[in-house]
């Protein structure tokens, strides 16, 4: 039985062209509202959270938060593509929370040609926090099985969306600089009221308030642990992308929200602390683009040159 909607395969750098779909899968239909934004994270930068705020107040993707449509599934066509949103005649600006899409040259590419005029959202975060908060999503949910520094050489995602300043550089590239937003995961968690309002004029969407219920702690793995049987969560996960691939997302909804999720998700032990030595490593490999990214934005990120968690 389809389960849970977990973290996401590596991104494919194999783009999806004209040439290889069908042209009538590439056909538009013209009364449908085209989005207007992309919040590209990269993964773990507080994007489901944002998802869940804006989602009140614009169309995006339902019941799954990403469609994967830019960077796995634009041979399936457009029509497959908008099955994701609700009618947009209410006049509702439609876009994307798609952390995925920062790393992967498909999505850059399909969304410079078809939507050159889409604004860009981006989001960094301590590069390290964010890879142990990473690795330790995709341990809960089946998709690793091993130590953080096995992880780094086995699964390609981790490092590739972690290198912020070659991929910022590459989306400059395809962007005008007045369609692109730079924001860094600290100002979100420390003042998520004036991130969202600041946002939401960059994307014009009109202002609205947060309820005191939206201001808890932004998404984070630290109630998660290890799955109780890592072959069945790997299973379920496994049959939770293959239905949504197939537009059964409310079947992989329903089960998420309901008691069956204890099935596959936690259960396990707590997560094990990543070694110093480990963390150092991690740090040292992304000193680079940590360095390049300061002098792309302009922010002191001293910060993150430290090692810890």
């Amino acid at each position: 039985m389809p389960a849970l909607e977990g973290p996401k395969t590596s991104v494919s750098d194999q783009p999806e062209t004209a040439a290889t779909v069908n042209s009538h899968q590439l056909r538009v239909d013209s009364t449908r509202k085209m989005p207007s934004f992309f919040i590209v994270g990269p993964p773990r930068t507080g994007t489901s959270w944002l998802h869940d705020v804006f989602s009140q107040h614009v169309n995006l993707p339902a019941p799954t938060k990403e469609t994967r449509f830019f960077d796995l599934h634009f041979h399936r066509g457009w029509e497959w593509y908008f099955r994701h949103f609700a009618d947009s005649s209410d006049g509702r600006m439609v876009g994307e929370v798609a952390p995925t899409y920062f790393a992967s040259r498909s999505a850059r590419n399909l969304i410079a040609q078809w939507l050159p005029q889409a604004k860009i959202v981006f989001i960094f975060r301590n590069p390290v926090q964010r890879l142990v908060s990473l690795y330790r999503l995709k341990l809960a949910y089946g998709t690793l099985a091993c130590g953080f520094e096995d992880a780094l050489e086995r699964d390609p995602e981790l490092i590739r969306s972690s290198l912020y300043a070659t991929h910022l550089r590459e989306w400059k590239s395809a962007f005008p600089q007045s369609q692109l937003s730079i924001r860094l995961y600290e100002d979100l968690s420390s003042n998520p009221r004036g991130f969202v309002e600041d946002l939401a004029g960059f994307l014009n969407i009109p202002r609205f308030t947060l309820d005191e219920s939206q201001l808890a702690e932004i998404y984070s793995t630290k109630q998660m642990t290890e799955p109780k049987s890592y072959f069945a969560t790997k299973a379920a996960t496994a049959m939770a992308d293959w239905c949504k691939a197939r537009k059964f997302d409310s079947v992989v909804a329903a089960v998420k929200d309901s008691s069956l999720i204890r099935l596959f998700l936690g259960g396990g032990t707590p997560f094990s602390d990543i070694p110093a030595r480990s963390l150092r490593k991690a740090s040292a490999l992304l000193l680079r683009e940590t360095e390049e990214l300061e002098a792309m934005i302009g922010r002191d990120l001293s910060a993150w040159k430290t090692t810890t968690e």
